[in-house]
Parts: C-alpha cells; sequence; structure tokens
C-alpha cells in the first residue's frame, strides 16, 4: 500500500501569525508531498515495498545503496512528527509531567529552551533539532538532512524543523526568530507530554539487524 501525505492536525491559517497559510501550502503541500511521492517511486517492486515507514526507515538507514529511499522515507516521518509537534494557540504552560522530566535531566526549562534553540541555531545547513529520551534521559539532539532519532533507537519527543523552507517566507533568514516563535507560540507541550509517557517499543535492536547489508 502506497504511502499518504497526512492531512495537517489544522487548518493552513491556524498557525497564524506565527506560521502562515503561505508556509504550509509550500512546506506541507509540495515539499512534504514530494517527499512522500518519490518514495513511493523508489520502492515500488522492492524489498520495502509494503512495510511500515519505521520499517523501511530502520532497515535502510546507514545502507549506501538505499540512501535515497533513507533520504525520503527519513523526511516523511519528519515531517509528519513537526505537524504534530504544533497547534493552534500553542506554547505556554508546559504539563507538570514533561516540566518535572525537563528539570531533572536537563537542568531547568530555561535551559532546556536555550539548548534546544541553541542546537537549532547551530545546526548548519538544513535538518532538525530534537528533544529526544535516550538511554532513560531526556536529551537535546540536531541532526542534518532525513537522519533523525527513531533510526538511532531513541524515542522523539518533540522536534522543529530547521531547513530553510521551514521558516523563510514568514522570517526570512532569522532562523532564532522562528525557534524562539516555535517555543512561545507554536509547540504543542501536551502532545510532547503524551509521546513522553507513551510505551514504545525498543528500536535499537531493530537497527543493529537492519546494517548488515551495506
Amino acid at each position: 500500500m502506497a504511502f499518504k501525505l497526512p492531512d495537517l492536525p489544522y487548518a493552513k491559517d491556524a498557525l497564524a501569525p506565527h506560521m502562515s497559510a503561505e508556509t504550509l501550502e509550500f512546506h506541507h503541500g509540495k515539499h512534504h508531498k514530494a517527499y512522500v511521492d518519490k518514495l513511493n517511486q523508489l520502492i515500488t517492486g522492492t524489498e520495502f515495498e509494503g512495510l511500515s515507514l519505521e520499517d523501511v526507515i530502520v532497515k535502510t538507514h546507514g545502507v549506501k545503496k538505499h540512501q535515497a529511499i533513507f533520504n525520503n522515507a527519513g523526511q516523511h516521518w519528519n515531517h509528519a512528527q513537526f505537524w504534530a509537534a504544533m497547534k493552534p494557540k500553542g506554547g505556554g504552560k508546559i504539563p507538570e509531567s514533561l516540566e518535572k522530566r525537563i528539570v531533572a535531566d536537563l537542568g531547568s526549562v530555561e535551559d532546556f529552551k536555550r539548548s534546544f534553540t541553541e542546537n537549532g541555531v547551530g545546526q548548519f545547513g538544513s535538518g532538525w533539532v530534537w528533544l529526544v529520551e535516550a538511554d532513560g534521559r531526556l536529551q537535546v539532539t540536531k541532526t542534518a538532512n532525513a537522519e533523525n532519532p527513531l533510526a538511532e533507537g531513541q524515542r522523539m519527543i518533540l522536534v522543529c524543523d530547521v531547513w530553510e523552507h521551514a521558516y523563510y517566507i514568514d522570517y526570512r533568514n532569522e532562523r532564532p526568530k522562528f525557534l524562539k516563535t516555535f517555543l512561545e507560540h507554536l509547540v504543542d507541550w501536551e502532545a510532547a507530554a503524551a509521546r513522553l509517557e507513551a510505551k514504545v517499543p525498543d528500536l535499537k535492536a531493530k537497527k543493529g539487524q537492519s546494517r548488515s547489508a551495506a
């Protein structure tokens, strides 16, 4: 069954003025769609056809001959997480369960926000900034291009896209301002808390099995 572009969980103008309908029209309707279309084209007739998106990512990660499949599968998954990380009238108070973990593992909410912003700004070129759970602790990480925590066996809690097409229409080259706005007005803290509390399988063993066919 072919992969499909997921619907946005809100109207295209619902994040304005912090993220415009024009940005979502291009970012979701064109950029994300292109990854989905290319992924379907690449996996047709291969061993990956019919697998879940997560399995495609894990099985192709680090395998040179499947790099194009990984790139498009990773970008499909990354973008789907990004849309779900935001909501209209986002930001505000962090749920207690998530706040306690942030304070315990990262020092304070302000320390977390500073690290998240610095990592996002510091990601050279295109990529992503993440809050993940790894080895039982919350960590702020960044990845380039289509790389993601799923491929590394980590749990994704929160993500922000720092590719230029995520913010250029609304913020031009002001990536720091975009990240500040994301944390203050766009992020869905309740969704992040729910992801932290969810029970998910450990992907590390699957990742190790997938890298034997380089």
